[in-house]
């Protein structure tokens, strides 16, 4: 098993999906999982440490699992099955035994994120899905290319993100 650690979370201007990029600590891997928008807002308010007046659905089966005696030992990613991931959270009873629990793998990487558990990836779907990227693209695209994307590239940097989302 291959501990990974969520690098970012992207987002789709075309459809509702999102992108959870989970990354190798100290390699260059990356596994690329397509999660719901429910299940990635989930993932980013506990990325940015953002505070919420209830219990959400991830937080509340973790109190529910404390509550009740068990701890979350870690979670794995164990399996690519038709183009879907499946994960296993893994917990220990208060009675000294493990138990395993089959998940959908953005429930299990948002219970990971609020347990502070390591997230394990098997290296099975990491040699099916996994990526590096290239270790040099500054050739990727020409100077005829990038001349092109100029425009839109001073454009980009000349907008005031400060205000986005913030009524007049």
């Amino acid at each position: 098993m291959i501990p990974m650690i969520v690098d970012s979370l992207k987002v789709s201007l075309i459809s509702n999906n999102r992108l959870l990029l989970l990354k190798e600590p100290d390699a260059e891997r990356y596994l690329a999982i397509v999660i719901g928008p429910f299940e990635a807002e989930a993932i980013a308010y506990q990325m940015q440490g953002v505070e919420v007046p209830r219990p959400l659905t991830h937080d509340l089966l973790k109190q529910v699992v404390t509550t009740l005696g068990a701890h979350f030992a870690h979670v794995v990613i164990s399996e690519l099955k038709n183009d879907t991931f499946y994960a296993t959270l893994v917990l220990n009873l208060s009675t000294g035994r493990r138990i395993e629990i089959d998940s959908r793998s953005s429930d299990a990487i948002a219970l990971a994120l609020r347990a502070n558990v390591t997230i394990y990836v098997d290296e099975s779907v990491i040699a099916d899905a996994g990526f590096a990227p290239d270790e040099d693209l500054s050739n990727a695209v020409t100077s005829e290319e990038k001349e092109k994307l100029l425009p839109f590239s001073d454009f980009i940097e000349s907008l005031d993100l400060d205000d986005l989302g913030k009524e007049e």
